[in-house]
């Protein structure tokens, strides 16, 4: 390959790739791509950084073609985050040839942390990168790039393939999020690239590989043990969560192999110890972690193994997992018995969750008989099983699932488990993946009140997306259970149905199949609401950060498709946020929005209401009307920083005035985890959420003291239970009332996450309308596999024939 050539970025047609690289230019067509240039196929900038397992910083690229492809001549080169005029470009020069299918590996700058050495690279730099945010690129010619936007490298032709990640100013579609000290972006095998980031790379384990086909922790070589050394696993493991051994090398471990993890780019194998020292609090399993590679290793394999003990955490505030990394082994027999796996079930998980100590429970000695967190530790990586398993979580874009060991704990009427404190985190649920070659044993699609009927089996392990999961070697047989997508009531004629629906960032280029399947809900299950409150609504050209903010396209198509589907002509009305303020998916501008079906119901429109225009409450010829509709409450207030603005409208239905304030907010991101490192976790999102709940309680008490007997409903993506102090702000002092306190706790649920069936959104309603309201859960998606949301939509009835009766709510 030429150095000259210009790459995958055909300099022609400049205009097509600055929309690939998130440009403004939304009309252009797409870049023009040359399937045999070579990509950027994994980015690292943790090396030797606190938790970090890997030495150095990398860059891997990869070669797509059927041949080799000559880097002579060429460079990889690294920009900050937020790249100035005068920001230096980092420039490696590169030579040789990346081979057919291949892999190209780019070291780059040592930190003063890590143990384990990358394999030895094709070409050494001496870049430092940072961890979580910046740009590398991929350049035909080793003279500095001049560019420092998006736009700017998209018509350099010299700039092959670039990578953002972070929040990266230069990326190509959307920067790849998740990089971390611990995690780097890849892409898959074939190095598939539509021209995204976020799209083609994912983050998880490092896994460099260079052109040998080589990568870091490979086993095997000539120091292998040979015979025992003077530790067990339990030694290793020892009696809290960290291993009293970590950072240090350790050899002669005995054991047998009882899984391996074959596939991915975290693989490895498990062994046990077949003897133990009784001691409940000490784990007699270990796992070997080999990178890429695949270990030739069997399960029944008598093994002695050397290697660093590391204590590998897979994200901020979660509990480190205790594994070998380096490691070399002997396998001194085969075909040896497993040793019997521990069953999980009601009477194994202590009721309690975990320590309420205050902080880090790293340090505390475990109480495996008293704290289900502590039983899960104790057990780590050893061989645990789980039979006629209820499904409590369905199965996920991951392919994996959540069971219970305890179905008697907090059972939901579709046979999930109901998070109804935050005392009762519920310590029966684990998470399943399956170690099994999906070509031959598909994972089940399951949905929660399914069985896994049988005996489930594996290793018990800890997940990177958090809490401790089962690596299935043996998957029960699934059994459904019948769950199945009901309607909800037919509206009287008498009434105002008001629906709050968050359809999970719709943008205007979405496939016409989501949108549709969107439509048949809300025509086949909700029977079209007069109103819908919509939240997470992206702009017409979704997560593509190109500066569009109007959304008129994403809501003209859902409002097609609903009539499509045989529903109402619905109308619609929204606020475009101004670019990037209201946070969610970087570049889709989510904002919430109305559906109105205008045979039904009148929306009173006032002008005025903008981004950054506070709606207020005036007099008006029926009394209380707003000085904006729609409007916005306190927008310019900091409890909204990066953060969804409430959107308020008036409606007029029978005769009514009815004002609904659709919300959405402050996400939950950034909390501690229910399983993590600190107990109790720290809620540090729920301040923000604390904050816009006292604004939207003041619009209420503005509204309420200019007229008592107005409708007023309250509803949205509150991200936060019907428990929590968020609800409690709303709903205290007699402000507002939440129907769902009327239901059976088994109901109160409109979201599964992590095996808890729980409920992030709400509709609450003025005390003057507690006796005039029914309400239910429209239970389409959180519970099923095949959701087009993560969340459940809710409906709301307003009778307006009668008044409240006195003292209800």
């Amino acid at each position: 390959m030429s150095p000259t050539r210009p790459g995958r970025l055909i300099a022609s047609t400049s205009a097509a790739a600055a929309v690939l690289l998130g440009v403004g230019l939304a009309a252009a067509p797409p870049a023009l791509a040359d399937d045999a240039a070579p990509v950027i196929s994994e980015v690292y900038g943790g090396g030797g950084n606190s938790g970090a397992l890997l030495r150095h910083d990398f860059v891997e690229l990869g070669n797509p073609a059927g041949g080799p492809a000559d880097l002579d001549g060429w460079s990889v080169q690294y920009l900050p985050a937020a790249p100035g005029p005068s920001t230096r470009v980092q420039v490696t020069a590169l030579t040789g040839e990346i081979p057919a299918g291949g892999h190209h590996l780019v070291r780059q700058a040592a930190g003063a942390g890590g143990s384990v050495e990358l394999p030895a690279p094709d070409t050494a730099g001496s870049t430092n990168m940072s961890a979580t945010a910046g740009t590398v690129l991929l350049v035909s010619g080793t003279e500095p790039v001049s560019c420092r936007t998006a736009a700017a490298c998209a018509q350099d032709g010299s700039v092959v393939d670039v990578v953002g990640y972070g929040n990266a100013v230069v990326h190509a579609g959307s920067p790849v999020t998740g990089l971390s000290n611990t995690a780097s972006a890849s892409r898959d095998a074939a190095f598939t690239d539509t021209g995204d980031n976020a799209a083609d790379l994912t983050a998880g384990d490092p896994t460099p590989t260079n052109a040998a086909g080589e990568t870091a922790g490979d086993g095997g070589g000539p120091e292998e043990p040979v015979e025992p050394g003077d530790l067990r696993v339990h030694d290793v493991q020892g009696t809290t969560r960290t291993s009293p051994y970590a950072g240090r090398q350790v050899t002669g471990l005995p054991g047998v192999v009882t899984a391996v993890n074959a596939f991915g780019g975290a693989r490895g194998f498990w062994f046990q110890d077949t003897e133990g020292d009784g001691d409940p609090r000490t784990s007699e399993a270990l796992f070997v972690f080999t990178g890429s590679t695949t270990p030739a290793v069997a399960p029944g394999d008598e093994v002695l193994v050397a290697g660093r003990v590391g204590e590998y955490r897979p994200a901020a505030g979660h509990q480190t997992t205790t594994q070998l990394d380096g490691a070399r082994w002997t396998v001194l027999s085969t075909g040896n018995a497993l040793p019997d796996s521990v069953l999980l079930d009601a009477d194994a998980l202590p009721e309690a969750y975990a320590p309420d100590h205050g902080g880090d429970v790293s340090g505390l000695e475990l109480e495996p008989d008293k704290y289900a967190l502590d039983f899960w530790a104790a057990h780590e990586h050893m061989t645990v099983r789980v039979e006629d398993a209820p499904v409590v979580g369905a199965t996920d874009g991951y392919h994996a699932l959540w069971v219970t060991t305890d179905p008697g704990q907090n059972p939901t009427v579709n046979g999930g488990t109901a998070y109804g404190s935050y005392d009762e985190p519920n310590s029966g649920r684990v998470k399943v993946e399956s170690l099994l070659d999906r070509a031959e044993h598909p994972f089940p699609e399951a949905n929660v009140g399914d069985t896994l009927a049988g005996v489930t089996e594996g290793p018990l392990h800890h997940s990177r997306f958090g809490g401790y999961l089962i690596r299935a070697t043996t998957l029960g047989e699934h059994v459904p259970g019948g769950l199945e997508r009901t309607p909800v009531r037919d509206t009287e004629r008498y009434e105002v149905s008001i629906a709050t629906y968050n359809v999970e960032n719709l943008g205007g280029r979405d496939d016409q199949a989501r949108f549709d399947a969107l439509a048949a809900g809300i025509v086949d299950h909700l029977d079209t609401p007069d109103i819908i409150g919509l939240e997470e609504i992206q702009d017409d050209s979704g997560p593509v950060d190109d500066g569009t903010v109007d959304a008129g396209v994403t809501l003209d198509r859902l409002v097609e498709a609903v009539a499509a589907h045989g529903g109402p002509a619905y109308e619609w009305r929204q606020i475009s946020p101004e670019d990037k303020q209201d946070g969610g998916q970087p570049g889709g501008n989510i904002r919430n929005a109305f559906l109105f079906d205008p045979e039904r119901v009148e929306f009173v429109d006032r002008e005025g209401g903008d981004a950054t225009t506070a709606v207020e409450v005036v007099e008006g010829a029926r009394g209380a009307e707003l000085s904006v509709s729609p409007g916005r409450i306190s927008p310019l207030d900091e409890a909204w920083d990066s953060s969804r603005k409430p959107l308020v409208g008036h409606f007029r239905a029978l005769n009514r005035d009815v004002y609904v304030v659709t919300n959405h907010f402050n996400s939950k991101v950034g909390d501690e985890p229910l399983h993590g490192v600190n107990q109790p976790p720290n809620r540090t999102s729920e301040a923000q959420r604390h904050a816009q709940a006292e604004l939207v309680g003041a619009f209420a008490d503005e509204l309420l003291a200019a007229d008592p007997q107005a409708n007023l409903v309250v509803m949205g993506d509150l991200n936060d239970f019907q428990f929590s102090r968020t609800l409690e702000i709303l709903t205290g002092e007699d402000r507002l009332y939440n129907p769902m306190a009327d239901l059976p706790e088994g109901e109160r649920y409109n979201y599964v996450f992590d095996g808890n069936s729980q409920a992030l959104d709400h509709i609450l309603v003025n005390r003057a309308l507690a006796g005039r309201v029914d309400y239910a859960v429209a239970r389409l998606n959180s519970e099923f596999h095949d959701q087009v949301s993560d969340h459940d939509p809710q409906v709301l009835w307003l009778d307006t024939r009668r008044s409240t009766p006195p003292g209800r709510g």
